[in-house]
This record gives C-alpha cells, sequence and structure tokens, in this order.
C-alpha cells in the first residue's frame, strides 16, 4: 500500500495502524516522493491526501490509475468538496473519505465495490459558506487547479480566493 499525505505525524500513525491490519505499507509525504515511489513498484492500494505539496492528489490518482488499473484508491481531504469528490471518483479512486478517518474506516472504504442508495440525504440546504465553497472548488477543478485562472473566472483577487482556499468549508 501506497501512503501520501504531507502531515508527517498522521502518516506514522495511519501507516503503523494500517501495518498492524496486515498490509505493506509505503509512505510518500508529496507529490514527487509519490512519483518516485510508483515508478520503483506497483501497488494494489493507495490512500491519497488531496492536497500536497508539489501537485494534486487528484492528479496522482490519476497516475496511479495509468501505472496499475486495478489499483484501489482512497483520497483522504479535511477540504472535502462535492467537485472534488466527483472528480476523483472519475479518475479512478475507490472511494473519497473526509478527514479524520481512521484505519477502520480505510479499509472498509476499500472494499466497497457499489454504491449506496440508502445513503442519507440532508433536508437541510447546503449554508451560503458551504454553497460558495463547493462553487470555488468546481471552478478551481475546472481550471486544473490553477489559482490565477480561478481568481480570474470568479472576478475575485488572487490572494482574497487562495485565503479561502487556506481555510477548511464549513459542514453545512
Amino acid at each position: 500500500m501506497l501512503l501520501v499525505d504531507d502531515d508527517a505525524v498522521f502518516v506514522e500513525i495511519l501507516a503503523r495502524a494500517l501495518r498492524r491490519r496486515g498490509y505493506e505499507v509505503e509512505t510518500a509525504r508529496e507529490f514527487q516522493d509519490a512519483l518516485t515511489v510508483i515508478g520503483h513498484r506497483l501497488h494494489d492500494f493507495a490512500v491519497v491526501d488531496l492536497k500536497m505539496p508539489g501537485g494534486s492528489g487528484l492528479a496522482l490518482v490519476e497516475r496511479l490509475k495509468q501505472r496499475n488499473p486495478g489499483i484501489r484508491i482512497v483520497v483522504l481531504t479535511g477540504f472535502a468538496s462535492v467537485a472534488t469528490a466527483v472528480e476523483a471518483i472519475k479518475l479512478g479512486a475507490t472511494h473519497y473519505l473526509p478527514k479524520p478517518a481512521d484505519a477502520d474506516e480505510i479499509v472498509a472504504a476499500f472494499r466497497r465495490d457499489q454504491g449506496d442508495a440508502g445513503a442519507q440525504v440532508s433536508s437541510q440546504p447546503l449554508s451560503v459558506e458551504r454553497l460558495e465553497w463547493e462553487h470555488i472548488q468546481k471552478v478551481l477543478s475546472e481550471n486544473t487547479g490553477n489559482v490565477s485562472a480561478t481568481a480570474r473566472a470568479l472576478n475575485m483577487h488572487r490572494r482574497t480566493l487562495q485565503r479561502k482556499l487556506g481555510k477548511k468549508p464549513s459542514r453545512g
């Protein structure tokens, strides 16, 4: 299994927990390190953070699937949005989980082959803050992660957009 996340403490704890569950775990802390690791070995499983230094977790999902079409990938993020979840699945991720996620949730996500028609549908509309976050993520995805192009498309100053992207989205 390949585990890619820029949070050193999280990687260490999660790698240890996954090893206790029988997985052989290799780790990387940024996009380029992950590319080096996947260049040397095929992995059956990967846990990929969405935001990392050097590149997007979405781009890494795409590279992992090109290298091994049968790989099972779980994307983790503290910046969950509908737009990035959809893109991750389209690119071949098995599942998409918001942080914090523990080893049991990740292992269960690897086993999920089908959607869940019984998943709860909220009767509450999204908050204005959450709608803004979702819209920004959609436009950012359409601009392949280019913050300057996204700021222009949103008619927003680039620094303002960077501040908004640095904040975690609201839950509702």
